[in-house]
């Protein structure tokens, strides 16, 4: 199976940082933040990975390209400076034939991915996203069972669920993100396959961190310096 990472955005809230280098390369504990990532994904024997870059991406290329891996095998391509997320995904679909993991390249997350793909396979829908409990400044997910049935931009409650990454798609999401580099996966996309009750809910209730800021990057840093990691599932 191939994990696709969508890492080309421009970053601009932890601007601090992304004056130099693209967000995905931002370090934690010595290592980029997508290394991370990848790490989370194989360990559940996930090692084909394709990385949608865009701002700063040959530094992505540069960093693989001199990377030494006996198990990874990894394609950066270049999705385009300014493509939105659906879009970066229609640019890679010459590269998939099967079902594929996808998740934002600044997110970590101690998700059980061989559990969340198995959960996908049995319910035989053509997208699943990963749903965690977040911070206030998220957007929420309307649930009925394992379905998503609606996305609401502001936050609603503590108890509420939230898009986490972590997908798990089958090709067919391809015909879904029908308007080019200006395609937001977040929107039409997965709005109508939540319509057409075709997007399922894995959720969980573990770790869940996003690097959106320089404090979030702080944070990230403290708990690898005090060995209080939970995403770190490799030896």
């Amino acid at each position: 199976m191939k994990a696709v990472i969508l890492a080309g955005g421009y970053g601009t809230r932890i601007s601090e940082e992304t004056n130099v280098k693209p967000k995905p390369m931002i370090e934690i504990g010595g290592k980029p933040i997508l290394w991370h990532i990848m790490k989370i994904y194989s360990v559940h024997n996930i090692n084909e990975f394709i990385i949608c870059c865009g701002y700063k991406g040959h530094m992505i290329k540069e960093y693989f390209d001199r990377f030494k891996s006996e198990s990874w095998d990894v394609k950066t391509i270049d999705t385009g400076l300014d493509t939105m997320t659906g879009g970066r995904l229609k640019r890679i679909q010459n590269y998939i034939d099967d079902t594929f993991c996808v998740t934002y390249g600044d997110g970590l997350s101690d998700v059980n991915i061989s559990d969340l793909v198995s959960f996908h396979k049995k319910k035989k829908s053509f997208a699943t996203l990963t749903a965690i409990h977040p911070p206030e400044r998220f957007g929420v997910l309307n649930l009925s069972g394992d379905y998503v049935t609606e996305f609401h931009e502001k936050h609603v409650g503590e108890h509420s669920w939230v898009n986490g990454g972590f997908f798990v798609f089958e090709p067919e999401v391809f015909d879904y993100l029908k308007n080019g580099d200006s395609t937001i996966l977040e929107r039409a996309p997965l709005e109508t396959l939540a319509k057409e009750k075709k997007l399922t809910v894995f959720k969980h209730n573990g770790f869940w961190c996003p690097m959106d800021t320089l404090r979030d990057k702080k944070h990230l840093d403290n708990l690898w310096a005090c060995d209080k990691t939970p995403w770190k599932k490799w030896k």
